[in-house]
């Protein structure tokens, strides 16, 4: 099995607040004499995983100049462990906020968020009140407002207990996963906090999350797996809400977009988004 985190570049690392909530700083790659004017990125994970899941993701922000800083929420990857069962979405929140501070008195410019499923609705909710650079959200948890329009024809069971099982991945290959690719995720998926898991998205029996789009007023992209018309009606959706651009990649997996085959599509769309965004 290939971990994929084993070839990357040594980070920076630092320990942020009570929680001491473990980020990953690569800066990007730059000559001696190169300024960067670009904003830096903070990457905001999903549920079950951590800084580890943005592995093959890094080297190409490195390449391109960027200063990326990766979080690892409460209880997560290498962020001190907490009892998971009491975590509800405003801690997420607070830890994402603590990172931001941290960001600003650095770079005197906030940053862009990037945040895949529930980072996603993560970084959606903290745009609605803090100021950003930008904001992409790959694949993302789905806030009410955009269930309401594209609501999910065969809503899952509901949460139940107080913390949720890693999901299960079974050992073949999927649309755009190699057996390699699954097995990486299976090493490191861990627990999730069902209050938090509860509020992701109506599907899962609860109210889910409201965000006021109108609030959100920093340049943003919205990414989407497609394996189904829905999913490209849910992501367009959600790019109407925010007023995003929208970028959907037919014949790609929820995980696929980070860890797939084909994430180097993903990564393109992004760096292109990068270079033009409006300032």
């Amino acid at each position: 099995m290939s971990d994929y985190t084993r070839n990357l570049p040594a980070a920076d690392i630092c320990h942020l607040g009570p929680n001491d909530l473990f980020v990953e700083l690569h800066r990007g790659k730059r000559s001696a004499d190169e300024h960067s004017n670009r904003p830096p990125l903070l990457f905001v994970h999903g549920a079950f995983t951590g800084s580890w899941m943005w592995a093959k993701y890094i080297p190409h922000f490195i390449a391109h100049g960027s200063d990326s800083f990766y979080l690892n929420l409460r209880g997560h990857y290498k962020s001190r462990s907490v009892d998971l069962s009491r975590v509800v979405f405003a801690d997420y929140l607070a830890d994402i906020e603590l990172a931001i501070d941290t960001i600003v008195d650095g770079y005197q410019v906030a940053p862009i968020l990037v945040g895949f499923s529930m980072g996603g609705l993560l970084s959606l909710k903290t745009a609605e009140s803090t100021s950003l650079s930008g904001l992409v959200l790959i694949d993302s948890s789905i806030p009410s407002q955009v269930h309401a329009m594209v609501p999910y024809a065969h809503p899952p069971s509901p949460i139940t207990g107080l913390v949720v099982p890693a999901p299960l991945r079974p050992e073949n290959s999927s649309l755009d996963e190699t057996l390699e690719d699954i097995a990486f995720q299976r090493k490191y998926l861990s627990l999730e906090a069902a209050n938090v898991f509860r509020n992701l998205a109506r599907p899962y029996g609860e109210t889910g999350i409201s965000v006021a789009g109108e609030n959100i007023t920093c340049p943003s992209l919205v990414i989407s797996a497609i394996n189904h018309p829905d999913d490209d009606l849910r992501g367009q959706a959600l790019a109407l809400h925010t007023r995003s651009e929208y970028f959907g990649l037919p014949g790609t997996t929820h995980t696929g977009l980070l860890v797939g085959q084909r994430y180097g599509e993903v990564v393109t769309r992004i760096l292109a988004w990068l270079d033009s965004r409006p300032t």
